[in-house]
């Protein structure tokens, strides 16, 4: 999952949840103690070229700065994402305000994939931005080349808008396949989910 734009500073996208409980996950505010995790996980090329931002090599200034910009975040919301009862940091998630509006992204640690931490993080993100805001669509993407990160979008409801292209600090110029979940649509998913 990519995240495209800078930040904007649309209030209407802030988001007052500091800490999101899944059954496996809890999703809370990255800090200090998950440095050396963050590094471990992030200093890995194959997640580095399927983000924007993301740069690689990824150390510990890398680290501190990620954190400084979550701390000071005013629309959108960022999350470490934790395995419940260990607190072992297997990556991020956030919604993002860009150009088009909120858009959803993650990330997950090379040693924790194909274990549905990502669709996990995803839905609850995708109930969270529906819940707390007045958004009427959820915007996500993902390179053309992430059939993992395809599936999870596809899981949440979205539905496929066209294509792009991203400027990715490790890849340069890539394509990226675009997505949109309307509240209606939404809306509709949480129904069919308590029959």
């Amino acid at each position: 999952m990519v995240a495209e734009a800078e930040d904007s500073e649309d209030e209407s996208y802030a988001i007052d949840c500091p800490v999101v409980v899944t059954e496996r996950l809890v999703m809370r505010a990255p800090r200090e103690s998950d440095i050396a995790q963050l590094v471990e996980l992030a200093d890995n090329r194959h997640v580095a070229e399927m983000l924007a931002r993301m740069p690689h090599p990824y150390g510990e200034a890398e680290a501190r700065a990620f954190l400084a910009m979550t701390k000071s975040r005013r629309a959108g919301i960022v999350y470490a994402l934790t395995l419940a009862g260990t607190d072992t940091f297997v990556g991020c998630a956030g919604l993002n305000t860009t150009d088009r509006g909120l858009e959803l992204g993650y990330w997950i640690g090379e040693p924790h994939w194909k274990r549905g931490y990502a669709t996990e993080a995803a839905h609850a993100l995708v109930d969270l931005a529906f819940q707390k805001t007045s958004i009427q669509v959820l915007h996500a993407s993902t390179r053309v080349i992430n059939p993992a990160s395809r599936r999870v979008i596809h899981k949440c409801g979205f539905q496929y808008a066209g294509q792009g292209m991203l400027n990715s600090i490790v890849a340069g110029q890539v394509p990226v396949e675009r997505y949109r979940l309307d509240r209606k649509t939404w809306t509709s998913l949480r129904n069919w989910i308590h029959f």
